[in-house]
Formats: structure tokens, C-alpha cells, sequence
């Protein structure tokens, strides 16, 4: 019996994202079969304290009716209405939101708001280090790849030059490579060592100096000493407590403490001591042959991660034994981690940092407490996944490069619980608001390991010893009885208030019914079943603590559709939004999210949102548009410039490097190439009326 709903499968991700991108890790059979309750299956019937609840009591009271059929969710011609709408009201807008909405659409270039200008920085094969040659897909060497832009941007930094204040520091990371779009003729079923070397050279890192363009907001791309290419062969320094592991081990690294590059690097954070976080996501997608492994507990543990089956997708264990599970069975365990580079050092070596944990890291974003404690959050990328953070015991030292690298080392790793506060029969799936007026709730944060200074750690878990808990977890989340969340991707802090986000993308399988398989039912912080459209989710977290509260700030999808909610601001005045994925705090206080696979017939797009209390909580307004097929990722959003990373555009499953979909960014018959995108106000500062 197959999958029986109304909204599965309406991402506008294509087969040939999903395949490259994830591995089809949003399709078929979770990773996740632990018993934990699902989110909604907790719930408390007392109200919340009145102390815990100030930030929530700045959510909307308006209830939401029945979630309406597929045949009427949205498209690019209803919901240009909502665009129009809050066009009209654009000058009552808060600063940093002053701009004029941009209207869904299926373009095949980047739109952005009137009064404003573009240009490309660098694309999938523009060289970074002096002396590569300029791209030329019928001409691809991996001796230019690793000197050239890589693949799929999707976090993006920028920093201050340390010493030239007319330049800047660009840094990006490289999440996957798509062969079917980057090589012509290209045979799925028997890629060439040069294809595989290429695509291994695609992935990674870029670190660019860039100069600013003087009265305006346009950067362009130097050649400098900073620049730099990191690759899936550049070694990375293990550390925490899995360094040395019998786990880590390989016949290549009898020591376990040096890993040969870093794979599908998704979104990440720039630190308070300068340096680059970045979140190894998708990683199972390169092993193959899981299942001529002998030991069933390995398999299985493998399994949790996502790797399982023959041969891959790429098909890279023909090339290099280290993607041969069979042969390399730890392998896979090298990846996984959050990684921090130094983009003022091109010689330093990349850490992988094992203290902070082993899963699908959408991410890794700093907040320093008044006191100084240093808290990192992320998000576990997979439906029915976790939300963590970890909570360092050496302290930031303003200059001291060589306390502030070890911050990340020693702490403690803590994964989230949550519970609402409706009766579990108010969350039925269409909307409905429960009585008490909001998608909210309290939670705990669950210590699973403690990394000391003296190299020594304690696991928190019964029956895993600390290197496991690091490498296993997962499996150490599933023993606490974490709550399974909505894939958490992006969590970022606000600079101003000092609440978290967190991007929850969807779960088209919410509520889905399939013979043998239980898919979680509605919970109150995800209310909509067969939820295709994602929600952010707003926390007040005691951040070096164990307690937050939480509440819905967006129910994401057209405003048209009544089982929306935009922090209970007027529907009819605000943009339509799906599948949240990035996020980014402007000067003003005001959230900026990406998203990823609108579902809603459109193409991708930036948002600018209010978030504070007052008559503009909740105002969500598009700012600029991706083109055809394309994700936005990455975005940067100063007073001075807005950056995108556009990733995959024109990807699509008839899509190839022979008949490509789209031509963008060079036009003519070229073949797309995932790029840089700087756009800046031609007046005045951005999302401020001059």
C-alpha cells in the first residue's frame, strides 16, 4: 500500500536535487525508528507560569480555520495578490523593511525590489587562486577544480580584511556536486575517475578577498594571499573526544585523528574570534556497499546515519576505498561533524570538532552570553531529527586566537525536549488555534556528553561511553527521548533580544498513512497535517541553562490559505513563503530567511520578517527571488548589501550539462552555473527609504 495523502511530494525540489543534494533522505523510509514520542504525543494541560511566557504572549489570539486541498494552496498567480497588497503598505513598514515586496513568479533570473541593483561576484568555476584557468565545461581538469570555485554555494561569510580596509573577506561553503549538470555526456551508471576527482575537488570551501566598489554596495573578486580552496582531500585535524577513537580508525589514519577532506557542507556560522563554522550535512549519500558489511550492529548503526544499500549514487567507492563501506567500515564516521576553518590563515589545517557531536548538521551559530559563557547552536537536517546545542566552559578572550580555537572543545552537548501546553485533542491537524491562543510550550535541554580541558570526557548516556555518544549521536538522542522536530535546519540567535530561531522546513509526511509504518501525527509545534510548507519556530532559551520556552512564529504557506499564521499580522499584507531554510538577522532586528523547495508553484526566494512585539510582528515581505530550479541560500544582510548564494539553478530532472533548463548567470546557450549574488540599494541604506 502506498503513502495516501493530498500533499506529498509537491516540493518544487526535483528528483535530481533530491538524488544529489540529500539522497533522497526526505523520501521513503526515515533514518530515525526509535520509539520516541513524537512532539505532539507530549503535552501538558496546565498553562504555562506567567513568568514563562513574555515573549509568547506577542503571538497573534486570531484563530486559523481548515488547511484547504492542493487544488487551491497556491500558485504564482494567487499569491502575487498578497505581494500586492503589502506593496501598498511598504512605507509603514519597519526600517530595514522599506522596500517594495517582489511578486512570486517562475523566472529564470534573480528579481529583485525597485531601486535596487545586482551583479554576480563568482561562479561554479571562476578561479580563486592566481593562475587557474577561467571555466570551461568541456575543458574541466581536478587540477583547476581545486583552484576554482566550487559547486552548490550554500553558507556565505563576510569579514573584515585584516589589513585592507577597502577589501573584505568572502567565505563560503561547497555543499554538494551535481554531475549530471556539470558534465556533458555524462553516464550516471559509469562516471570516469577525472568526473569523480572533479566533483571530490567541487566540494568544500572558498575563502575570497573581495574589494569594495567605492559609493555603492558592490563588491568584486580579488586575487589575494587569503585566497584559498579547501577540498574533499584537504586534511582536517580531529578533535574532542572522539579524536583517537577506535572509532575514527582507518588503515590510512591508524591514529584516528586526521581526516582527508570535509563532505556536503550546508550552512554554518561566522564566530565571535573570526573564524568559519560550517555543518557536514548529507554525508551518507557517498558510501556504498553498506550491505556487504557481516556485522548487523554496525549495519544498523550505519543505518540511523542514513547509509545503507550497494553501490551509491556517484558511485565514488569505485575510485577510492575509503567510500567502500565494506572496506573502510569507519570511514564514515569521519564525517559528520562541525568543522571550523580560519580564513586569515591559509596555512592553518581545518578542525573537525567531535565535543559538539556526530549528525546531519544543518549548521553551527554562536551566542556569548552576558557573562561570557559561548553557547553554539544546531540543527539536525532529517524529518524526525533533533535540535541541540552545546554549552563550552572556556570562556571567548577577545585576540587570543589559541584559547578561542579550543572553545568549541570543552563543554557540554545538550539536545532539546519539548512539550506543549494544549490538550492533545485541540491539535487536530487543520490550524485550529488550541484555547489557549498559541503554538507554545516549555522544554528541557538533555545533557548527553561533557568534553573536560584535560582531554577526558563523561557521557551522560546509559551504556555509551563518551567517544560513542560523540560518534553515535543519534543513537545517544534516541536513548534520552529527544523530541523528533520537522528537519531543524538554520538555528540563529537574535543580536538584539537574545531569542533563537529555528528554521523547521516541513514534513510531508506528517500525518501520512502507509501500511506498516507509523509517520508522526499533528503536534502542537508542527498543527498542519501533511505540513509541505515548514514553520519557524521562536525560543526563549536560559541559553547557558536547561529550560526555554518556545512558540510558532510563522506557519509558512500562502496567506491566502487559512491554516497560515504570520505571528498574527494582517494576512491580506504579507508574501507568500515556503520551506524556510536559512536565516539571517539584519541591523535593525528584523529576520531574514532563504527558503528551499517552495512548494507553493513558485520559485525560491529571500524574506525579510518582524519579529519584535508590536503592530509589526509577524510582517513578511519577499525581497528578492532565485531563478527557475534554483535554492537560496546563505544570505548576508548588512545595511550597505544583501548577499545570496544561489544554488543548483535551472537543476531539473530533464535537466544536464547537454540541454541545460536555464542559462543563467551568462546567458546565451551556457550551461547554469550556481553563483554569488550581491545586491545593493542604488540609494540610502538597505530596507531603508532614503
Amino acid at each position: 500500500m502506498g503513502l495516501k495523502g493530498f500533499n506529498l511530494f509537491t516540493s518544487s525540489r526535483t528528483k535530481q536535487t533530491c538524488t544529489y543534494k540529500c539522497g533522497n533522505a526526505c523520501f521513503g523510509e526515515c533514518a530515525n525508528e526509535s520509539n520516541n514520542e513524537y512532539f505532539g504525543d507530549i503535552t501538558r494541560r496546565s498553562a504555562l507560569k506567567a513568568g514563562a511566557v513574555t515573549v509568547l504572549a506577542v503571538g497573534g489570539a486570531s484563530a486559523l480555520a481548515a488547511c484547504s486541498s492542493d487544488s487551491d494552496s497556491g500558485n504564482a498567480e494567487t499569491t502575487g495578490s498578497a505581494s500586492s497588497s503589502a506593496k501598498k503598505d511598504q512605507a509603514k513598514s519597519l526600517p530595514g523593511m522599506q522596500f517594495t515586496p517582489v511578486e512570486a513568479n517562475t523566472e529564470k533570473e534573480v528579481k529583485i525590489p525597485e531601486g535596487y541593483e545586482q551583479k554576480v561576484l563568482i561562479a561554479w568555476g571562476d578561479p580563486v587562486i592566481e593562475g587557474a584557468p577561467e571555466f570551461d565545461v568541456d575543458n574541466q581538469t581536478p587540477e583547476a577544480a581545486e583552484k576554482q570555485f566550487g559547486f552548490n554555494n550554500d553558507f556565505a561569510g563576510l569579514l573584515d580584511h585584516p589589513e585592507d580596509s577597502n577589501r573584505m573577506v568572502y567565505v563560503c561553503s561547497h555543499e554538494y556536486s551535481t554531475e549530471p549538470n556539470m558534465f556533458k555526456g555524462y553516464d550516471p551508471e559509469n562516471p570516469t575517475e577525472n568526473q569523480f576527482k572533479i566533483g571530490l575537488a567541487a566540494h568544500g570551501h572558498t575563502i575570497l578577498e573581495v574589494s569594495k566598489v567605492e559609493g555603492s554596495g558592490e563588491l568584486k573578486r580579488e586575487f589575494g594571499k587569503l585566497n584559498r580552496r579547501i577540498t574533499g582531500t584537504t586534511p582536517f585535524k580531529v578533535t574532542g573526544p572522539a579524536a583517537g577513537s577506535d572509532l575514527l580508525k582507518t588503515a590510512a589514519d591508524p591514529e584516528g585523528n586526521t581526516v582527508l577532506g570535509t563532505l556536503n557542507n550546508c550552512s554554518g556560522g561566522i564566530t565571535p574570534w573570526g573564524t568559519m563554522l560550517s555543518g557536514e550535512e548529507n554525508f551518507d549519500q557517498y558510501f556504498g556497499n553498506a550491505n556487504q558489511l557481516s556485522d548487523e550492529d554496525a549495519k544498523k548503526k550505519l543505518k540511523r546515519f542514513g547509509i545503507k544499500g550497494d553501490a551509491s549514487e556517484r558511485k565514488w567507492e569505485r575510485f577510492d576505498d575509503r567510500f567502500d563501506v565494506s572496506k573502510t567500515p569507519n570511514e564514515p564516521n569521519r564525517f559528520g561533524w562541525l568543522v571550523e576553518i580560519d580564513p586569515m590563515d591559509p596555512t592553518s589545517t581545518p578542525i573537525k570538532h567531535t565535543a559538539v557531536g556526530r549528525f546531519k548538521h544543518e549548521a553551527g551559530n554562536i551566542h556569548i552570553t552576558s557573562d561570557g559563557t559561548v553557547v553554539c547552536y544546531s540543527g539536525d537536517d532529517e524529518r524526525n531529527d533533533y535540535l541541540y546545542k552545546f554549552v563550552s566552559t572556556r570562556k571567548f578572550k577577545e585576540g587570543d586566537k589559541e584559547n578561542n580555537l579550543k572553545i568549541l572543545d570543552e563543554g557540554t552537548l545538550y539536545v532539546a525536549k519539548f512539550e506543549g501546553n494544549s490538550p492533545k485533542d485541540e491539535i487536530d491537524g487543520s490550524g485550529q488555534l488550541p484555547k489557549d491562543g498559541a503554538f507554545d510550550g516549555k522544554g528541557t535541554w538533555v545533557k548527553l556528553l561533557t568534553s573536560k580541558e584535560d582531554g577526558s570526557a563523561e557521557s551522560h548516556v546509559d551504556g555509551m561511553k563518551p567517544d560513542e555518544v560523540a560518534v553515535w549521536t543519534r543513537l545517544a538522542a534516541d536513548k534520552v527521548e529527544a523530541t523528533k522536530m520537522d528537519r531543524p535546519e538554520d538555528v540563529e540567535v537574535s543580536p538584539k533580544t537574545g531569542l533563537v530561531y529555528v528554521a523547521l522546513t516541513n514534513n510531508k509526511y506528517r500525518g501520512a498513512v502507509e501500511e506498516g509504518k507509523n509517520y508522526p501525527g499533528v503536534e502542537e509545534v508542527a498543527p498542519i497535517k501533511e505540513n509541505k510548507n515548514g514553520l519557524v519556530l521562536e525560543m526563549d532559551d536560559d541559553h547557558a541553562g536547561e529550560n526555554f520556552t518556545w512558540n510558532l512564529l510563522l506557519v509558512c504557506g500562502d496567506p491566502k490559505e487559512a491554516y497560515t499564521y504570520f505571528g498574527g499580522f494582517d494576512k491580506e499584507k504579507v508574501s507568500p513563503i515556503s520551506c524556510p531554510d536559512n536565516l539571517a538577522f539584519d541591523s535593525h532586528g528584523n529576520l531574514w530567511i532563504s527558503t528551499d523547495g517552495n512548494a507553493l508553484k513558485s520559485n525560491d526566494g529571500l524574506y525579510a520578517c518582524a519579529v519584535e512585539p508590536g503592530d509589526h510582528r509577524g510582517e513578511l515581505k519577499c525581497f528578492l527571488t532565485v531563478p527557475k530550479g534554483a535554492e537560496t541560500c546563505g544570505p548576508i544582510v548588512t545595511d550597505e548589501r544583501v548577499m545570496v548564494n544561489v544554488q543548483h539553478p535551472g537543476e531539473g530532472d530533464d535537466a544536464s550539462a547537454d540541454k541545460p533548463a536555464i542559462h543563467w548567470p551568462d546567458g546565451g546557450n551556457a550551461v547554469p552555473r550556481p553563483a554569488v549574488v550581491v545586491v545593493w540599494p542604488k540609494k540610502g541604506k538597505v530596507g531603508v527609504e532614503a
